[in-house]
């Protein structure tokens, strides 16, 4: 301990250290539950990737780990501490560089919060899309560690298809380089791409390039109340099939509808069964909204409640910003689960979710970017109670499998991390699993970014590991 900060003060100013125990635990987690977290031995509070440089160096030479972190918003534990590692907080390296409204691009630190980047662009006509709902508190570096998406990804995709290029600090303190600030670029691997997603397992990100659109027109949006997640899901598919370009497509089904109501008195009809949201940012989207509302109606929908405005879209859209607080509110703890399908499968999803829940006796709510199949199912549980928390895991790994089996991925935006790193040899297969330890080991080959995520080390994975269903 004591070489190890002795080495760190070589590089790093004093304010950068911090060893006092109590502001330690205080990093010690992100906001998942059931995932173990340790007890570092320092957080570093970089500024420069200068200093990012120095920490690894200093980690490599005395082999401590290192465990990056943003904001910990992060929903899988992957931000959580290990026993004696450097828990490396991003957070101070928070500059937007660059906006280019020409080459439409912005070059920023990974400590820029999402909302401060959003508002910066958009005072130059300029739109960033990645919108997580945790947007006014995550940073770019976590979004990018998680290729995290948001309502908007219908319309806009996720964080990956914005990340143009990145500078990498490696495991040994070497700074890397990839992707570009063109519109095009094919030259070598696309190494950009690899480290989206990557947990902080292959490097650590200190400068990214981000692409930029022009800013469009405001949403418009209407609510559609069904009687079954199936009628709900059926309009999904139609609005989908019929070419429409949501800028948002969501659902809540009915345990999340009922929650809602008793946090925030919307006065939406307990009979309902699932709501569906949908706006659009088109040219004419009362056009747009008329043409979904008739698909809605179509399905089944028992009302369709089209907005006016702007505000009355915001008044409209209240209700699913709202969904995560009221089911919050109905136990003292919840796991957030992030299994995406096939739009297809989507009913199959939640109609499986629901059996689940009363296989388990448990309240099960759940929301859903239903216009890409992505489904956050959220176990509502007492975690004091052994029987509860343990019925809430083994739901928690059922509504997983369901996923698996309808085609889809055990993520769709919040990462492995620990939650589901049992999981992940399942849906990879071994070759899968195989290829991509290797590149685990080109990049970290002593294993000291964020062990103990994404891998389980001290499983193999071997031949006999199955692979996922391709229905």
């Amino acid at each position: 301990m004591g070489d190890l900060i002795k080495q760190l003060r070589e590089g790093l100013p004093a304010e950068a250290i911090l060893t006092d125990p109590d502001v330690i635990r205080s990093y010690a987690t992100d906001m998942a539950s059931f995932c173990a977290a340790g007890t570092a031995a320092v957080v570093v509070l970089p500024r420069t990737p200068a200093h990012v440089q120095h920490i690894m160096r200093t980690a490599t030479a005395l082999r401590v780990p290192v465990v990056p972190q943003g904001a910990r918003t992060g929903l899988s534990g992957a931000a959580n501490a290990t026993d004696g590692c450097i828990v490396l907080s991003l957070v101070k390296m928070d500059r937007i560089i660059e906006i280019d409204p020409v080459d439409r691009i912005a070059v920023v630190e990974p400590g820029v919060v999402n909302a401060v980047l959003s508002r910066a662009v958009a005072e130059q006509g300029l739109y960033y899309p990645p919108d997580p709902s945790s947007w006014e508190q995550c940073t770019i570096g976590g979004n990018i560690g998680t290729a995290s998406g948001g309502l908007c990804c219908v319309k806009y995709g996720v964080t990956a298809e914005y990340v143009l290029g990145l500078d990498v600090v490696l495991a040994d303190g070497r700074l890397l380089s990839t992707g570009r600030r063109t519109a095009k670029g094919v030259a070598g691997y696309d190494l950009t791409r690899l480290f989206v997603g990557s947990e902080g397992s292959l490097g650590i990100v200190v400068r990214a390039v981000l692409a930029l659109k022009p800013a469009p027109p405001e949403q418009l949006a209407l609510a559609a109340e069904f009687p079954s997640v199936a009628a709900a899901c059926a309009a999904v598919c139609d609005i989908m099939a019929r070419g429409h370009a949501p800028s948002l497509l969501e659902l809540m089904d009915g345990t999340s509808v009922r929650a809602v109501n008793a946090m925030g008195h919307m006065g939406l009809p307990e009979s309902t069964e699932a709501l569906l949201l949908a706006a659009f940012d088109t040219p004419d989207p009362a056009a747009d909204l008329a043409a979904v509302a008739a698909l809605c109606t179509a399905a089944g929908a028992t009302e369709v409640v089209p907005a006016d405005s702007p505000a009355e879209s915001d008044l409209l859209l209240q209700a699913r910003r709202m969904t995560l607080p009221a089911l919050e509110a109905l136990k003292p703890a919840t796991m957030i689960d992030d299994v995406c399908v096939p739009r297809s499968r989507l009913a199959a999803m939640l109609d499986g979710t629901a059996a689940i829940a009363e296989k388990y006796g448990l309240t099960i709510g759940v929301c859903a970017h239903a216009g890409d199949g992505n489904t956050h199912p959220v176990v509502c549980f007492d975690a004091a109670d052994a029987d509860e928390a343990r019925r809430a895991r083994e739901s928690f790994d059922e509504i997983m499998a369901l996923g698996l089996e309808l085609g889809g991925t055990i993520t769709g935006e919040h990462g492995v991390g620990v939650l589901k790193k049992d999981w992940l040899a399942r849906e990879l297969g071994p070759v899968g699993v195989e290829v991509q330890r290797g590149i685990k080991a080109v990049f970290d080959p002593l294993g000291l970014l964020n062990p103990g995520k994404v891998w389980d080390e001290t499983d193999p994975a071997g031949p006999d590991t199955p692979s996922r269903p391709r229905t």
